[in-house]
């Protein structure tokens, strides 16, 4: 299992437009072969913050997926970011 989590920072004041332009990116992942969940949120502490996770089956379903990236315009927006990959051997109730 492959999950991608981090944190992405964009002005305080886009941040909600942001998100909202990302409705139909979280609809497409969710529906793409091997994602197990995908989700972007507002950070309830920091304004210009948003939280990334991911959770995909396999390399191959993520990178089907993620093809190019997000829009330039998307990009754009991005002040900051801190995103990382993991390799999960296993998983167990807590």
């Amino acid at each position: 299992m492959i999950i991608i989590a981090g944190k992405l920072y964009v002005d305080a004041a886009a941040r909600d437009a942001y998100l909202a332009g990302c409705t139909k990116v979280v609809e497409q992942a969710r529906a793409a072969p091997g994602c197990l969940d995908f989700a972007l949120s507002a950070d309830p502490d920091e304004p210009d913050r948003i939280n990334v996770y991911e959770r995909w089956e396999t390399d191959e379903d993520l990178q089907r997926f993620r093809g190019a990236g997000p829009e330039p315009e998307q990009t754009a927006q991005i002040r900051d970011a801190e995103v990382s990959k993991y390799r999960i051997s296993g998983v167990e109730a807590p």
